[in-house]
């Protein structure tokens, strides 16, 4: 197993739409530590994410489309 981290920006429609709380649920259910939170610009999440490669790979993917709403 590879242990990688990952540190993401992710832009667009992202406050409001609760994006961090979605991202929490989809990394603990991969198996995902690590933090979110929104940047003051109001458009931005910054996260970084530790696990199994292929666990963080999933979270990544996710972060692409977000929730709905996104």
């Amino acid at each position: 197993m590879v242990r990688v981290r990952v540190h993401l920006l992710i832009r667009g429609k992202v406050q409001g739409v609760f994006f961090r709380q979605s991202m929490r649920d989809v990394a603990k259910h991969y198996g995902v530590r690590g933090w979110v939170r929104n940047l003051p610009d109001g458009r931005t999440v910054e996260a970084v994410l530790e696990g199994d490669e292929e666990a963080v790979n999933k979270v990544v993917e996710w972060a692409h489309y977000g929730p709905p709403g996104a």
